[in-house]
């Protein structure tokens, strides 16, 4: 007997197009005259099945990256309350670009130093309805922080909303780059 006759293939009653509860005989290489309509819509099946298989690993692993991406944003907000040298130095890029609402950019340097010096220092902060996409190696996050700021001594509130830029490399996700913009 060859190995392509005599599969059967139970269709569902579910799916007019395809008949009632049945089964087929395929003849070689799935070809029979009296089933062709059938084999034809089981083909439809078993792609739309392999697409849509295909389509929720895709989405498992994109929320997989989402979660590693919100756990850096963690990590880095708790960092900036912390003045955490070590870990705000790991976490953003050599080639980071610091944009604050009233205009100013800082590189890596003048960011960690500002933070650890307590010339920019957040005594809480709230990250509130944050978004995250990941495109490839890139994140885009958005959200609105509300803080409470000691920024050299003087106390303080600030609410704005933040666009964070995070990419991949060596397999972590670190801060490229940061803008703020005043809410209106």
């Amino acid at each position: 007997m060859d190995h392509f006759a005599n599969v059967y293939v139970a269709i569902q009653k579910d799916m007019p197009e395809m008949g009632y509860l049945s089964s087929i005989t395929f003849g070689k290489f799935g070809y029979s005259p009296k089933g062709s309509f059938q084999n034809l819509a089981i083909m439809k099946y078993l792609f739309l099945l392999g697409f849509f298989s295909l389509f929720s690993l895709s989405v498992l692993a994109q929320s997989k990256e989402v979660t590693a991406v919100a756990k850096a944003v963690e990590r880095l907000r708790v960092a900036m309350i912390d003045a955490d040298k070590p870990v705000l130095e790991e976490m953003v890029s050599d080639s980071l670009s610091y944009g604050h609402s009233t205009g100013r950019i800082e590189n890596k340097d003048l960011f960690v130093g500002n933070i650890v010096s307590g010339k920019s220092d957040f005594v809480t902060i709230q990250l509130l309805e944050q978004t995250i996409s990941v495109v490839h190696n890139n994140a885009i996050v958005r959200h609105i922080l509300d803080a409470t700021t000691n920024d050299s001594g003087k106390p303080g509130t600030v609410k704005l909303k933040i666009l964070l830029v995070w990419t991949k490399e060596k397999g972590k996700w670190i801060l490229l780059a940061r803008q703020a913009v005043k809410i209106p």
